[in-house]
């Protein structure tokens, strides 16, 4: 038998570790770490300091198949265990304070640190690198605490390739070449923190930095080349940092802050401790930016700085703690921003899914720890409007203010969060808290009478009321709507039931909604008549020129679709747009201009040489999810796309791999196979059956 199994067998019998007894306070963190694009690999050497606090026999960081080496406690060989998971330290631990444990480690983190290739195959990789801890533990790449509760001062100095830039966490103290290949990125931090908010991202990147209103250095970066995506991308950064350490009474808690965006990021971001990484498809110019701005984003995650940075929920039970809250604020910042239309249109929204989530029976209390994202981000967030509503602006934000500095840079429950609420109002609470804390149903008579006390939501449940009756009835109300000025969300729905009628009866109302040169109310016009009358034509083709990709896009298609006589002029109008970086507006030209008879076949070569190149594995995802869905469509798949979408269906990005696993099987039904092709498809999916059996 192994002397490590019998270890093993120890450890078991212990049942606990040392931590989860309170017995150690790790303090600091002193971390060099090197990472290896090339080899998917990280190798450190790290010192952390602890306390311990009681007596205890074992000592234990959470790492993920690592391998260790010169394991020392303040400077003295100590036993240790490796059961990959976890490092214990084995010894008679006594009380004492500043220990010392230094030690090596190599890692190759099959997730948490994720290696993006940039560059095509054949060519020198160029990588983008970067870290996701929450929900997949920083403890992959750096040994370190899956527990939040575990608190620490991170310092981390990361060794990367020459001519890159490297972010993480803190104050950058130095940069410099230690050899013709590597250089050092020395991070500072102040504060302690929980270790899923370590952060690092490394790549070709520029930034721009720009001073708060309150005096916050903010470094946004870019990929180089996007100089002209910054402003449009970062718009409204320093108004939103000044609203909310306005907002919450308390200071921004970190030395600056620094956002970065990176390539098939897992989710839209990420709010490391100073440091928020975020998905680069937010990148946008100030056409992009009516559609699919970063401001929510943006606002979200900076509001976390104050909200699970600062203040942590203890448990999973308290979740709503981070994501209501951080909901809450980024709308009330996005409120200066955008009006108060915009605030009222976005908890009406997500309203509307409360009350349908729980008219299904599956509402959830917002202490339920296995509750969805839409109770913890939009129940949550209803909770804290309609506490506010009901104790007044004043109090809440004294008693945000003082819960946030009672319990800065430590662990919380929803029982602290109302100690210091009810300290500041005389109010009985109890029925908020049955009704919005506890109960699993979604309270939709009080938030329909919160929202009543908006004049715009007033008038679009007005035009909305108006759906189901004739035409006759409500052409006045409707023609109202497309009045200036316009309400972007009432004209929206005016729009929507236009519709549902004859084009022909209400020709003067779709004038009128067209005239009103409102770019929602033109949307939904792109989105929703689906056969354009002669009368609209020349209107209709104006929506090509709006300053909106997602416009842009749907008009193409339905004046392809009806004008058939006119598909080559609209094909040369929009000929070189690119829209998003996902490339939606050029994926759907290429795919319409394969599917047009009068182009040539010598450009229908090229166009299907550029679609199927989108696939490629080197792409981001979601230009290549868009490729692959025209391929399919036009029955254009090669064995080159069918190797790429093998390629994709093993992708880290869970919606793009579920994505790519379901087009797998819908390929194998294609009549044009290639023998080899359909043999190699049906041997993965043969692989991938008996494995999920």
């Amino acid at each position: 038998m192994k002397p490590g199994f019998l270890i093993l067998l120890f450890l078991t019998a212990l049942k606990i570790t040392a931590q989860e007894k309170n017995s150690v306070d790790f303090k600091h963190l002193q971390a060099e770490v090197t990472i290896i694009p090339s080899e998917a690999a990280v190798k450190g050497k790290l010192v952390y300091t602890f306390d311990v606090l009681q007596p205890t026999d074992t000592v234990s960081i959470d790492a993920r198949k690592m391998d260790f080496e010169k394991v020392l406690l303040n400077g003295e060989k100590i036993r240790f265990f490796n059961d990959e998971k976890q490092l214990h330290l084995l010894s008679s631990f006594e009380e004492s304070e500043a220990n010392s444990l230094s030690f090596t480690y190599t890692a190759f983190p099959k997730q948490t640190m994720y290696f993006i290739n940039t560059r095509p195959e054949g060519e020198p990789a160029e990588y983008q690198v970067w870290t996701q801890g929450q929900g997949k533990y920083t403890s992959h790449w750096l040994p370190s605490f899956d527990h939040t509760s575990e608190k620490v001062e991170f310092d981390l100095t990361i060794f990367y390739e020459n001519e890159k830039q490297v972010v993480a966490n803190g104050l950058l103290q130095k940069s410099e070449a230690v050899n013709d290949t590597l250089t050092r990125w020395a991070y500072d931090m102040e504060q302690p923190m929980s270790s899923y908010l370590v952060a690092v991202a490394a790549g070709d990147f520029e930034r721009v930095e720009e001073i708060s209103e309150n005096g916050i250095f903010m470094h946004h970066y870019f990929p180089r080349g996007m100089e002209d995506l910054v402003e449009p991308t970062y718009r409204y950064s320093k108004e939103i940092m000044f609203f909310l350490e306005k907002e919450t009474g308390v200071k921004y808690p970190w030395q600056n802050y620094k956002q970065i965006p990176v390539r098939d990021f897992l989710y839209a971001g990420m709010e490391n401790t100073g440091a928020t990484i975020f998905s680069d498809i937010f990148l946008v110019d100030s056409t992009g930016f009516n559609d699919r701005n970063y401001v929510n984003v943006n606002a979200h995650e900076m509001a976390h700085q104050w909200f699970g940075n600062m203040v942590t929920a203890t448990s999973g039970e308290h979740h709503w703690l981070q994501e209501g809250f951080a909901t809450y604020y980024a709308l009330l910042a996005e409120k200066e921003v955008f009006g108060e239309d915009y605030f009222y249109w976005n908890l009406y929204q997500s309203a509307e899914a409360l009350k349908q989530m729980s008219d299904s029976g599956k509402g959830e209390s917002l202490l339920n720890p296995n509750a969805s994202s839409l109770t913890f981000y939009q129940k949550g967030a209803w909770a804290l409007h309609i506490l506010r509503e009901l104790i007044g602006k004043e109090a809440f934000n004294k008693a945000m203010k003082n819960y946030l500095e009672k319990y800065s840079f430590g662990m919380v429950t929803t029982q602290d969060f109302m100690a210091e609420v009810e300290q500041v109002t005389a109010k009985d609470l109890s029925a908020f808290r049955d009704d919005w804390l506890l109960q699993s149903a979604f309270q939709g008579t009080a938030a329909l009478e919160s929202l009543k006390r908006s004049a715009f939501i007033r008038s679009y449940l007005e035009v909305a009321a108006q759906k189901p009756l004739p035409i006759e009835s409500k052409r006045e109300k409707l023609a109202e709507a497309f009045s200036f000025p316009v309400k972007d969300r009432v004209g929206e729905e005016a729009a929507y039931q236009l519709a549902l009628e004859d084009p022909l009866e209400v020709i003067d109302l779709y004038k009128k909604a067209f005239d009103s040169n409102n770019l929602s109310v033109r949307q939904a016009i792109a989105f929703s008549l689906q056969r354009i009358p002669q009368q609209l034509k020349s209107r209709y083709e104006s929506l090509l020129k709006d300053d909106s990709y997602v416009t842009r896009e749907a008009a193409l298609f339905n004046l392809w679709m009806n004008f058939p006589q006119d598909r080559l002029r609209y094909l040369q109008e929009t000929d070189g747009q690119q829209g998003y970086l996902d490339g939606n507006l050029r994926t759907l030209w290429l795919a319409l201009s394969l599917a047009t008879p009068e182009i040539p076949q010598n450009l229908k070569k090229e166009y299907l040489e550029e679609l199927s190149g989108y696939t490629a594995p080197h792409q981001r995802f979601q230009l290549r999810q868009n490729a692959f869905d025209y391929l399919f469509q036009l029955n254009a798949f090669s064995s080159r796309n069918i190797y790429d979408l093998l390629d994709a269906s093993r992708h880290h990005n869970f919606r793009f791999r579920d994505f790519a696993r379901k087009m797998l099987k819908q390929v194998l039904k294609m009549e044009n196979l290639l023998p080899e092709d359909k043999a190699l498809l049906e041997q993965h999916l043969g692989i991938n059956s008996q494995v999920q059996n």
